[in-house]
């Protein structure tokens, strides 16, 4: 598993990523993201499943069926099912609204801890080779912001760019 994300607005529903969320060259991939809404008895695959690796997610506090998934993608090559995703209907269908191309994924989302309606991003090029430290990195790498909830799909402002690295997001509770 690369995630997991309970809803603080019912603890029973219980959103989890499959495939690590790291790029290393021993790792394994998964087939989307499952959920459960009794708790954990019972699981459902909600889709994302050529993402291959999910690394991190968010959910609404007092919206358990706004989800944010940053999905990194294939780690060997390139697919089209990478970058940051959003629901509104707890997984029943899924939007990117935020992406590159088929080379960069998302490795991190956070929500503003006052404000949830603010959306970090992060994008990162980057791809293993089938050897050891055979890695790629790309020019999409950066850090992303939306203060709309994420409604305008790709129409991110930039906040901070380019990093030879990939890097996370973590936002500090402003309010203490």
């Amino acid at each position: 598993m690369g995630t997991l994300a309970i809803a603080q607005s019912n603890p029973n529903i219980i959103y989890v990523g499959s495939g690590e969320g790291l790029q290393r060259p021993d790792l394994s991939v998964g087939d989307g993201l499952y959920k459960t809404t009794d708790g954990g008895k019972t699981w459902r695959n909600m889709g994302l499943r050529d993402g291959q690796q999910i690394s991190q997610m968010v959910v609404d506090p007092k919206d358990a069926n706004r989800v944010f998934v940053a999905v990194l993608g294939h780690p060997y090559g390139p697919n089209e099912e990478r970058g940051l995703y959003r629901t509104l209907d707890g997984g029943e269908t899924w939007k990117k609204v935020l992406g590159k191309d088929e080379n960069t994924g998302s490795i991190d989302v956070q929500f503003d801890p006052v404000n949830p309606r603010i959306v970090y991003g992060v994008l990162w090029a980057a791809r293993q080779g089938p050897w050891e430290n055979g890695q790629f990195t790309g020019p999409g790498t950066g850090l992303f912001k939306s203060t709309d909830g994420g409604i305008r799909g790709n129409s991110y402002p930039r906040a901070f760019r380019r990093s030879s690295r990939g890097f996370g997001a973590s936002v500090s509770d402003r309010s203490q």
